[in-house]
């Protein structure tokens, strides 16, 4: 496991703590994320089936969504696709952004101008970063969470963010959260690859509500 952290500085638009990861054994990809910041699934969380999951926070450049996901799609690395959309973009110093691949590749990156505490762990199958975090312990709780949880990769996902919440999470308070998993033709009637996308746009308690909304979909997708 890689850990990186930098010092204090820009004031940050989307300030967050995410988790991206793959399954090993199915190929699941997805992204876990919350923040006081409203609607924040709308902003960081990017998938796509059987080429990888991409969480673009902080000063979000949401373009490193999808073209995060084409470059990995034409068979770069995470560290390469991160490094080619970092080194040409002027707002760099103010970007955190972490990604895994269908191979279970990953990298992060955390620009040195993020607000603190911010940071992130990589290894491999998931990559967790953070900015205007509690402290360290955010990302810590996360991983250790999501290693030590059984199951599919989206209970895997739920328990890491319900752990980074309950850590301290983002140090301004809660407001909105998202999980999104995206697995070959298992959207909705077997089209696409949405097999789940819920989110919390605005809720004093968003992780706890996305956690109650994703027991009900658990629940009913056990059934079926």
């Amino acid at each position: 496991m890689r850990e990186m952290a930098v010092s204090n500085g820009f004031d940050p638009v989307v300030n967050t703590f995410s988790l991206v990861a793959r399954d090993a054994e199915n190929g699941d990809m997805g992204v876990v994320v919350a923040s006081k910041y409203l609607a924040v699934g709308a902003v960081v969380p990017f998938a796509r089936a059987n080429v990888g999951a991409v969480a673009t926070q902080s000063s979000a450049n949401v373009s490193y969504g999808p073209r995060g996901l084409d470059l990995m799609g034409a068979g770069q690395d995470p560290e390469t696709v991160i490094q080619s959309l970092t080194s040409g973009d002027p707002g760099r110093a103010t970007r955190q952004v972490g990604m895994v691949d269908a191979r279970g590749r990953s990298f992060g990156y955390t620009g040195e101008s993020a607000h603190d505490w911010k940071g992130h762990l990589f290894g491999p199958d998931y990559a967790c970063q953070g900015n205007l975090l509690t402290g360290p312990e955010v990302l810590q709780a996360m991983v250790s969470a999501y290693h030590s949880t059984t199951g599919e990769l989206a209970v895997r996902l739920m328990a890491a963010l319900i752990a980074g919440d309950k850590a301290g999470g983002d140090r301004r308070g809660r407001q909105a959260a998202a999980i999104l998993v995206v697995r070959q033709d298992s959207g909705p009637l077997h089209i696409g690859d949405r097999y789940l996308d819920l989110r919390v746009d605005d809720h004093p308690e968003a992780s706890e509500e996305l956690k109650r909304v994703f027991d009900l979909w658990h629940a009913r997708s056990r059934r079926s």
